[in-house]
Formats: structure tokens, sequence, C-alpha cells
């Protein structure tokens, strides 16, 4: 029997198939190429560049945060400074055993997690549980302490603690604490700036931030030869105010003490310095605490001799008897006939104190604070010069002392006064003003007529300690020195007359003026009264002011006075700028 024949495939099968065959290995090829051509231009050709995207992938960038510069007094006593701290944060992901090499013993060493973290617990002074609880886990990023002390950072570097970083930040304190808290402001939680000089001059203080950057390894840990830049931040600078916190501290105790005393809601002191327009003291008799600001209620934590207005009362007259002698229409001297009630334009005015007809000088009324011959005297100036003189003291205008919140007070214009207001203003009613607002209108008078404008900022100081100081602006004239001196002459003899006699200072030369007015109410008409006494010394050569204001005491009005609140602090501002006592003799100007 013949074997059988092999089966054959037909040609047109097998050529397909030796061409699919043919075209794989034909792609299989052309892929190897295209591989090794990208090889060797990785490795042959850019080598720089695969060796930068590496340390790329190590790099890790921190920002540094620049110190945020000092708010100063005006002999350098701190009231706020910032303290470098730093955050320690953990990647729970590389907390494992590790290998750390020991500067000592120039070795490396085999490092159990758990004995690291014994370590770190020692070092924050932390129980190990706690420590174990915050680096294990999965979390990326977890907080491990806060706000650390440099020593302690530094100590925790050295661990080479896998997965561990510390993270730069700063801490503000006020080593004053609530002595001059509403000047200086404070801090938010988050850092940003609220009132105050902490507000207002925030960009001075903030500095410019920096930067590191530094290699760490697949472990988390830090390459000690690896890339190593920094981008130093540029510090803040300082800002060194007027004030003079010593006085600023005993003025807030003082007022405190009188707002207790008296049942007020509140209560305010300026001191001035008349000649350099410094502000020595702006003190509140509640104030907020830097350090723990959510302790005070949100209205009380601006400076309340700046940002509330209120009618000043009889201070005011003193610009009223200033801009008749300028005009020439009074002298100290004058005599006038006073009726029990005063009309003019079919309104009448009528005194505190009900009297008969008096003859008095321009000094005695002045000193008996009349408004019935107040009334007669202003009434000589036309609506414009009264408008004009209360503006050239400073009355209405806005003070850019550095601080937000102060407020301009309301002195309408003239030609919108009707037919009471427009003598009222004279008398210190159908106006409003703050305690700052006396205090340079005063402060004017003492300066020989010319007006300061107010100043708090004494001083920007480079981190490197060079100083940049903020001049006094240039002075505007009032009143001539002559009629300036003659104002001076009346405040003087005033102390000798009732209500004056409270702020009478023994062995010093004063002069004074008190104040009271209606407190409006919040749902209208008036509750209560405004009590104030505003004062310069030493009359030999006027230099300090002080107003003392006190708003709404409870009990009789005529029996109230702010006399012993401005004694006190008037006397410690004397004594502790050393002014002798008065040699010369007191003026007494004749008041009938």
């Amino acid at each position: 029997m013949a074997a059988p024949t092999a089966k054959r495939q037909p040609p047109d099968r097998t050529a397909r198939a030796t061409r699919r065959l043919r075209a794989g290995l034909a792609i299989v090829l052309i892929l190897l190429v295209i591989l090794g051509a990208r090889l060797f231009q990785l490795q042959g050709l850019d080598t720089a560049g695969m060796a930068q995207a590496a340390v790329d992938k190590r790099l890790r960038t921190v920002d540094l945060p620049a110190l945020r510069g000092e708010i100063l007094d005006a002999n350098n006593k701190v009231l706020a400074r910032s303290v470098q701290r730093f955050d320690i944060v953990v990647d729970q992901r590389l907390v494992e055993d590790y290998t750390r090499f020991d500067p000592i013993r120039q070795e490396s060493e085999d490092i159990k997690i758990a004995d690291a973290i014994a370590e770190l617990a020692g070092i924050l002074g932390q129980d190990a549980k706690t420590v174990t609880k915050a680096v294990t886990g999965d979390k990326p990023f977890n907080y491990v302490a806060k706000s650390v002390t440099p020593e302690v950072q530094q100590k925790i570097d050295d661990l080479a603690f896998p997965g561990l970083s510390a993270q730069a930040t700063t801490t503000r304190n006020y080593p004053a604490g609530a002595v001059a808290g509403a000047v200086v402001g404070f801090m938010r939680s988050d850092g940003v700036p609220l009132e105050g000089i902490e507000a207002s001059q925030n960009d001075v203080l903030s500095g410019t931030p920096g930067t590191k950057t530094y290699e760490i390894g697949a472990d988390g840990i830090r390459i000690p030869v690896g890339t190593n830049e920094e981008v130093p931040a540029v510090n803040g600078q300082s800002v060194r105010l007027t004030l003079n916190t010593d006085i600023q501290w005993y003025a807030q105790e003082v007022i405190a003490e009188t707002v207790k005393d008296y049942g007020a809601e509140y209560g305010t002191v300026v001191v001035l310095n008349a000649k350099t327009g410094d502000l020595i003291a702006l003190a509140d008799s509640t104030t907020v605490d830097p350090n723990d600001p959510g302790a005070t209620p949100d209205g009380d934590r601006q400076s309340m001799a700046v940002t509330r207005a209120f009618e000043p009362g009889s201070t005011t007259k003193m610009i009223t008897m200033a801009a008749a002698i300028e005009e020439g229409i009074t002298t100290p001297a004058s005599r006038y006939t006073i009726p029990p009630k005063y009309t003019v334009n079919g309104q009448t005015f009528q005194d505190a104190t009900p009297h008969g007809t008096l003859t008095r000088t321009t000094a005695g009324i002045f000193a008996q604070s009349l408004n019935t011959g107040t009334t007669m005297i202003s009434q000589q100036l036309t609506r414009q010069q009264r408008y004009d003189y209360l503006r050239k003291f400073g009355i209405g205008q806005g003070f850019d002392i550095g601080i937000g919140g102060a407020t301009p007070g309301l002195l309408a214009a003239p030609e919108t006064w009707d037919g009471r207001q427009e003598f009222t203003v004279m008398f210190g009613q159908g106006l409003a003003q703050t305690a700052l607002h006396t205090a340079v209108a005063f402060g004017t008078i003492a300066n020989n007529g010319v007006l300061m404008q107010p100043r708090l900022i004494d001083a920007y100081i480079d981190p490197d300690g060079t100083e940049h100081e903020v001049p006094a602006k240039k002075g505007s004239r009032a009143v001539s020195k002559k009629t300036a001196n003659k104002v001076q002459d009346m405040l003087e003899t005033n102390p000798k007359y009732h209500s004056g006699k409270a702020g009478n200072i023994e062995d010093y030369r004063i002069g004074v003026k008190t104040g009271t007015a209606e407190a409006p109410s919040a749902s209208g008409g008036f509750s209560g009264y405004t009590i104030s006494m505003a004062g310069i010394a030493p009359m030999e050569d006027p230099e300090f002011v002080v107003v003392a204001t006190i708003q709404r005491p409870q009990g009789g009005v005529l029996t109230l006075t702010a006399g012993p609140t401005f004694k006190k602090v008037m006397t410690q501002v004397l004594n502790a700028y050393n002014v002798p006592p008065s040699t010369s003799k007191r003026v007494d100007l004749p008041l009938e």
C-alpha cells in the first residue's frame, strides 16, 4: 500500500502568514530603535536634565517669615515685639526606623523609631504616648507641636527624625499689657493686624519674607550635603511713639478709678506737649489688653480719647475769648453788666446757677463761666468769624495721628446754624469734638497762639538701628502771641474761682477751665452730662496740657468735677519731667 502524501497549504495562505510575521518583526525593530534612541538621548545627551529632575523631586522650599518690627514708647520701652517660633509638623507615612549620623563618633547608627519618639517627647516636654499618637498613622501632614522656641527646634532638628520638619513662624506679644493697648492695637490669631499702630503701620512693621530651599531623601530626612539655598527675610522697621508709658499707666489708673467712684460710663485723659504736639498719653478708663483682646468688648478696643466726640461745654469759651480779644472786641479787663437772662435775636440765654444782675470783667465772665456774658461778647463777632476761629483752634478738623477710628467731630457750616446754635457753639453746645480736640485747642494757647498738629509717631527704626525721625508738622497760627498771653492770664486766674479750685496744684502756677454739657441720648434728647477740666502748666513757660473728661457721672452736676483727676495727672507730669516749682507770682486778674 502506498504511503499517504502530505497535505500542502495553499500558496496564498502561506504568503499571508509570512507577511504578518515580517510586519510584526518590523514593528518590534522600530520600537526597539525608538527606545534605544530615547535612551541614548536621555543617558547620553541629557544627563544634566535627568539629574536636575531628580533633584527637583527632592527639593523642599519653605517660607522664612520676616520678624515684625517692635512698637516702642518715647523712652524705647517695648510695647509690642515679635519672637521667632517654629511649628513642628510630620509626614506620618515616612516615620520608621532609620539611620542617623553621629557627628561626635563620626559614624552612622541605627535608630529604633520608638527610641526616637522617646527622645522627641523629652525635648517637647510631652509624654511618649501623646507624641506617638501625633507621629504615627498615614497622614501626609500633622502637627506635633506649635510655637516652640528656636532652641527646641534645633534639638529636634539634630534628631534627624524621619518625616519631621519645622515651619518657621512668629508670635506677637505685648510686655506692657493694657498700657496704651488701644493705641498699640493687636493682631488676629492668623496674624492679621487689627486696630491701632499695628494696623495703620502694618506695611512698615511687616518687612519682607524670605525662602529656604533644601533636599530631602526618600525617607523624608534632610540631605546634609544637598542643595541648601536661602533668601534671607528682611525684618520690619520698628515704630517709636511719643507716648510715655509711665505717664500713660498712671493716667489710665487715675481715670479708671475716677469712673468707678463716679459711677460714670467712661472717661479719658489726654496729655500733650504744646510746643511739639507730642502726645504723651491717650488714656481711657477701659482699654484693651492686646495679649487678650477678646476679653474687652468690641466698642472699647479703640482709643475713646480720639474716637468719641461729645459736646465739650464751657472749655470752648477759651476759644471765644481768644477770638474776641484778637479782633479787638474786648480785653480781659473790659467790664459788662450781666442780667439774669440775656435775649438776642429772639433767643434767651441763662446760666447754670441763677443770679441777679452782675458786674463782671471779661476775665470774670470766663472765670464764672457765664453763658450770658459769653453770648454778649460773641455776638460782636460775625457768624463766619465764630466759625473761622473754631476751625483755627482745630475744631471740626481730622487729626491723622496714625491710628484708625479717629473722628473729626462735628462743626456745621455757619450758614446752616439756626438763631440759637450761632451762639451756643461759642460756649460748647451745638458742636461735637473729642478730648484730643480740646487738648489741641488748649495747646494752641499754651504755645503762644500756634497750633501744633498732634503727633504720635516719633521715628521709624531700621533693623540695624538706623533711625528716621518723623518731624513735627509746621504749626499754624490761630491768634497772636499777645492775645494768647492774655488768655493764659485768664486761665491762670480761674483756679482761684469755685469750680477751678479743684484743679489747683500747690507750688505750681497753672491755668485751667472746666466744662459741663448735656450728653446726647441714643434715643434722642439728652441723658446725663459730660464734665471736663482742661489746663496748661507751668504758666511761666507753658508746655504741658492735660484734659480729663468724664462721661455721664452719677450725682448732682453742680457738685461733680474732673478737677481731682486733672490735678493728679498734671502733678505726675510735672514731676516726671522735673519741672521745678514756680517761684514767680501768680497772675490774678480782676473779676468785677
